[in-house]
């Protein structure tokens, strides 16, 4: 099996000659002068795998994702434990800059069967370098790298189709309900539409955490400080939790890579009990609409947030326009999230939109023209709450503790409720034409 190599470098000639001189199973098809050529080389097929002999620091998670899409692996040369570690992050292979020919053919080979899924062939690729030597070079391994486990935390991220069916209102109040019970909680801003957690939450700041935390993911520079840095703390009665704000103007979702959106979810991971992600509407698949596939896609940090998601909160509104965009909306999520085992919340629930005994009149609704889900919570109406929490930028929590909407929520997030022993009566009172 020979494997086509381009290689990029200004002092890339004694790499290049060494790969060359081997006549086995890699062959180097182009030398490119500069980066932007070995992009275009790789995309057009040339090559199952690139070297990146020198300017490692140019590499970035999205580059590394754009050439992994068309199958092409990344070897990236380096003598700095610091920068091998930065490459490993963003998902390059790191190998020393003084490494042999040999050994270099069988690290290429290695990265490329890992990312076409050939670990079961490594006979085949082991066998053309059985020849090289006769005393059979050994084939050289990194020195070790630490690399921060893959995180304990669990990702909700929280999603409902077009109509503002409240989306961010549940995503803010369950993580305040999450920091209430004591957990550790980031809540993430990922809408590429129309980001509103920091006004929800009373937060004045223009800068956008979000936007920084994957700058600085791309580059493979986010650590635990760094992810400190960009989540702004939020302080409630109840508890604490941080935020990574979304994006300050809707025209900078380019920001908002996917790959580069999964490194700052996997840190968060590993700094958080739960991160709770606010998703925006839209599934479609950009490239759909594009003649560039490989150009970033708006829709990217929302179907990249539900593909990782370890729960997700699928929230409609519970009117005659409502519930058929969200039964729509499940068959869309469905096809673009196939893992995905939405918990189906039907938000605003009241009577002058459905009825008498609203809870029975949906549940009968649901089950004959629903998806084959359950409905796993109704969320009451009460907009009185809402505008005196959004007045004061405060969560249900602080603003309304006693409110039937923010018991409801708290039940959903399975966070013990914090309030009065005298109040439960009142709340029950007042939820109780729910459960007619």
């Amino acid at each position: 099996m020979s494997i086509p190599v381009v290689t990029f470098g200004p002092t890339q000639e004694a790499v290049v000659s060494g790969l060359e001189r081997l006549h086995g199973p890699v062959t180097v098809v182009r030398r490119c002068s500069e980066l932007n050529e070995l992009m275009a080389a790789c995309q057009s097929g040339l090559a199952l795998a690139a070297v990146v002999a020198h300017g490692s620091e140019d590499l970035t998670s999205t580059l590394v994702d754009r050439l992994g899409a068309v199958g092409v692996s990344i070897v990236a040369l380096t003598n700095d434990p610091a920068e091998a570690l930065r490459l490993q992050t963003i998902g390059a292979v790191p190998a020393s800059a003084d490494i042999e020919p040999t050994a270099l053919a069988a690290r290429i080979a290695e990265s490329v069967g890992r990312g076409r899924g050939l670990a079961g062939s490594r006979s085949t690729l082991d066998a053309g370098f059985a020849e090289l030597s006769a005393e059979g070079d050994p084939v050289w391994e990194p020195a070790p790298v630490d690399v921060d486990p893959p995180g304990s935390g669990r990702i909700i991220a929280v999603w409902g189709p077009t109509g503002a069916p409240g989306r961010t209102l549940v995503a803010v109040n369950i993580t305040a309900e999450l920091a209430a019970a004591g957990k550790s909680v980031l809540l993430v801003d990922a809408d590429s539409y129309g980001a509103s957690v920091s006004a929800m939450v009373g937060l004045l700041e223009e800068s956008a955490g979000l936007a920084q935390a994957c700058r600085l993911a791309d580059q493979g520079l986010l650590d635990d400080a760094a992810l400190a840095r960009t989540a702004t703390p939020v302080f409630t009665t109840g508890g604490s939790f941080r935020v990574l704000t979304g994006t300050t103007r809707a025209d900078r979702w380019i920001e908002l890579r996917a790959s580069a959106l999964s490194l700052v979810l996997e840190k968060a991971k590993q700094a958080a009990e739960t991160v709770v992600v606010d998703v925006g509407f839209c599934l479609e698949a950009d490239e759909e609409l594009s003649f560039d596939t490989m150009a970033p896609r708006r829709n990217g940090a929302a179907l990249r947030s539900l593909e990782l998601a370890d729960e997700v909160i699928a929230v409609g509104a519970a009117d005659a326009i409502g519930v058929p965009r969200l039964v729509r909306g499940l068959a869309d999520l469905a096809a673009a999230v196939p893992n995905a085992a939405p918990r189906v919340v039907l938000n605003k629930v009241r009577r002058s939109s459905v009825g008498r005994s609203p809870r029975r009149q949906l549940t009968e609704a649901w089950e004959r023209y629903g998806p084959g889900l359950a409905v796993d919570a109704f969320l009451p109406a009460d907009p009185d709450a809402c505008d005196a929490a959004l007045l004061n930028g405060a969560v249900l929590l602080e603003s309304s503790p006693d409110s039937p909407l923010r018991l409801a929520i708290a039940s959903l997030a399975c966070a013990p409720v914090q309030q009065k022993p005298e109040s439960i009566s009142r709340s029950t009172r007042a939820f109780r034409f729910l459960k007619r």
